[in-house]
């Protein structure tokens, strides 16, 4: 394990150019910096000479993210490199990344031009004379620098190691073998990486780098391959963004590596725990959703939901699990329940939700469980409360009756809302306002001031039944108390008073939980009058305005 693999990431550069996913200055840096915390070793940040915007993004990155080796991108041109280098400038640990394409296809496509040479094998020579002399230049602004030959993939294999072994003589100091185009096959890939260190054995001080995009989808194979062949280090994406198909998934790559140690021998710096954190931070700054299986960082990628899985997964993880959820910063419950689930996961998870049902009654409620999954592709922890509670009590005693709701809010001040509660067993009016992050956060709170009591809030969802502007909207409210949780659904056009009728009902919920009358008594109203006691610093327990939280 002493060997260790470069994580190359190219998210701000190639992942960038995913059409659709261009990304703002704020974001880049924000995804830089917590690229630092993941502990990649080389940030590919942009490519200067394209545009005022992409020399902008290498220069505050350069000069604001420490840790890795902040890069920057320049076809074997004099003014791309010199674009490079200016970004690069006020960085502490900078690399000039150059290229320039090499196969007969790019050959014909790109150099045409008679100034190339007038045969194949002129513009050959042609192109090695400009990847010397581009990496010569670079190296006068950095010590570190990389090259390039696009198209490496479809490259003649003799001409690939001339134009390598050129570049590693002008001064570069990695390698990159590209499969630009996603043709390769690992075998083939890794035979590219044999040959290229069998030319460049009097350079055994060369990093070979591997970048691979995603056509066949076979970058992190091909990744991989490349890595058994003697690459040292990788060029991926979170989430495998980039141009076409996209690149090698870094999350993929970084977790084969890590869980096959003992196939591939190697080692990376990175702080797995920070993937899942990562995945989601180009997500939404991308736009581009991560697909729920996708490998590692996806929703279902440490679920389960047929009864079999979650049989072996509830006894021992690693029956099913290669790796843990949280060593890669996911949190997913790992029983989904669906169609397939059998009566071990289903009633694990009610055991988790602290959900009791007497022994007479366990099959009719799983039949009932059947039934539901039958009609939805899942099932939520909400559904399993309102499935359960349904089948063994009776609807909620009202306690509480929500009589208006009034919601301010305006630019440069936090919303406030102010509610009216009538207590239904002492015939009492209270109103009381607060203030939140949000209109619903500064309800919610209101209400609980009303209430005399807080409460942990599980889910808050909100969604539209209907279409057009005067859709009706349906709030579902999930509080948590003593690991029981009671639910509230309510529908209005407007949707902050939906909301507050669906928390009211789950107030209700739990008011009703509470078999002692005194403990009842005790939420519902004489907690209101603790209010008035001096000991608690309040006003009176039937107006007055309590203080947000």
């Amino acid at each position: 394990m002493k060997d260790r693999v470069i994580i190359f990431d190219t998210t701000l550069r190639d992942g960038d150019q995913a059409p659709g996913a261009a990304m703002s200055l704020d974001e880049k840096l924000r995804i830089a910096h917590q690229l630092a915390r993941l502990g990649v070793d080389v940030i590919e940040a942009g490519f200067p000479v394209s545009s005022p915007a992409q020399h902008e993004a290498v220069a505050r990155i350069a000069e604001e993210v420490s840790g890795p080796v902040i890069c920057a991108l320049a076809r074997a041109l004099e003014a791309d490199v010199r674009a490079a280098g200016e970004a690069l400038a006020a960085g502490a640990r900078t690399r000039i990344h150059t290229f320039i394409a090499t196969s007969d296809i790019h050959l014909d496509a790109k150099f045409g031009d008679p100034r190339f040479g007038a045969t194949p094998a002129e513009k050959r020579r042609t192109i090695i004379r400009m990847a010397r002399e581009a990496v010569r230049l670079a190296r006068t602004f950095t010590e570190d620098v990389e090259f390039s030959a696009e198209d490496a993939g479809r490259t003649d294999v003799g001409y690939l190691c001339e134009v390598v072994r050129a570049a590693a003589e002008a001064g570069a100091t990695t390698i990159n073998i590209p499969d630009t185009t996603g043709y390769c096959t690992p075998e083939e890939y890794a035979a590219l990486f044999e040959a290229a260190r069998a030319c460049l054995k009097d350079h055994p001080e060369v990093v070979l780098s591997a970048h691979c995009h995603d056509d066949l989808g076979l970058a992190v194979a091909n990744s991989l391959a490349a890595v058994r062949a003697g690459a040292r280090q990788v060029e991926c994406t979170l989430n495998g963004i980039g141009e076409r198909a996209g690149n090698a998934a870094l999350e993929a790559v970084v977790m084969a590596l890590h869980v096959r140690a003992d196939r591939f021998g190697v080692a990376t710096g990175i702080d797995t725990r920070q993937l899942t954190p990562a995945s989601r931070m180009a997500a939404l700054a991308t736009g581009f959703p991560v697909p729920p299986n996708k490998a590692v960082v996806g929703r279902n990628a440490f679920s389960h939901e047929a009864g079999i899985h979650q049989h072996g997964v509830l006894r021992r993880r690693d029956t099913y699990e290669i790796m843990r959820a949280e060593d890669v910063g996911q949190t997913t419950e790992a029983i989904r329940l669906g169609r397939h689930s059998g009566r071990h996961g289903f009633f694990s998870r009610l055991d988790r939700l602290g959900l009791a049902v007497p022994e007479a009654q366990r099959e009719t409620v799983y039949r009932q469980f059947v039934a539901l999954a039958d009609r939805k592709k899942e099932i939520f922890d909400e559904d399993l409360v309102h499935l359960v509670n349904g089948a063994l009590v009776p609807d909620a005693t009202e306690h509480y009756r929500l009589e208006w709701v009034r919601v301010t809010a305006a630019s440069g001040q936090p919303p406030e809302a102010e509610v009216q509660v009538f207590f239904c067993e002492t015939g009492e009016r209270v109103v009381r306002r607060a203030t939140g992050d949000g209109p619903v956060d500064a309800l919610f709170r209101a209400l609980d001031h009303a209430v005399g009591s807080a409460h942990e809030l599980a889910t808050y969802h909100i969604r539209s039944v209907t279409e057009g502007s005067d859709a009706l909207g349906e709030a579902t409210v999930l509080l948590s108390d003593g690991g029981a949780f009671f639910r509230g659904v309510a529908r209005h056009t407007d949707v902050l008073q939906a909301s507050a009728d669906a928390y009211v009902e789950a107030l209700n919920q739990l008011a009703t939980h509470h078999a002692d009358r005194r403990s009842v008594a005790f939420v519902g109203h004489g907690i209101m009058h603790s209010f008035g006691n001096p000991a608690f610093g309040a006003g009176g327990a039937g107006n007055g305005v309590a203080a947000s939280h």
